[in-house]
């Protein structure tokens, strides 16, 4: 059943940092890295698994860096899971009981749906977060 890595948060921050760049524009390692406090090491990691599925591009050279490749409406949540998450939405019930099978049939369910946004919805939360930080004194 679903667990999150940091694997997978971090290609989150990552995917939602490169958003703010969409014009074009590509974001080094670096200043990824520093942006969404992500440790740089293991970002190289991360960025090549997304680049390998194609949700990013890569420019070499001295003003290379990594720009999204896709429009983040068109990625899930549950994407970027099934992509660092080998069997996040597996079937996790190993008994022959009718009634738990149905249960945990219905978590998975739930589980999947939560996910199921895509990643351009995260900017809501964002302005959510900057209502709420507005109204401190």
């Amino acid at each position: 059943m679903i667990g999150i890595s940091n694997k997978t948060v971090y290609a989150v921050a990552a995917m939602q940092e490169l958003s703010k760049h969409q014009n074009g524009n590509v974001l080094k390692i670096k200043e990824i890295a520093a942006n969404a406090n992500i440790p740089q090491n293991f970002l190289e990691q991360i960025l090549l698994e997304l680049k390998k599925k194609s949700l990013l591009t890569s420019i070499k050279g001295a003003y290379g860096g990594y720009k999204l490749s896709c429009d983040l409406k068109d990625v899930t949540l549950k994407d970027i899971i099934l992509i660092l998450e080998s069997d996040s939405f597996s079937d996790v019930c190993k008994t022959d009981d009718p009634g738990l099978r149905l249960f945990w049939d219905d978590v998975r369910n739930k589980i999947t749906e939560a996910f199921n946004i895509p990643l351009s919805e995260l900017k809501n939360y964002q302005l959510q977060a900057n209502k709420v930080l507005n109204y401190t004194i």
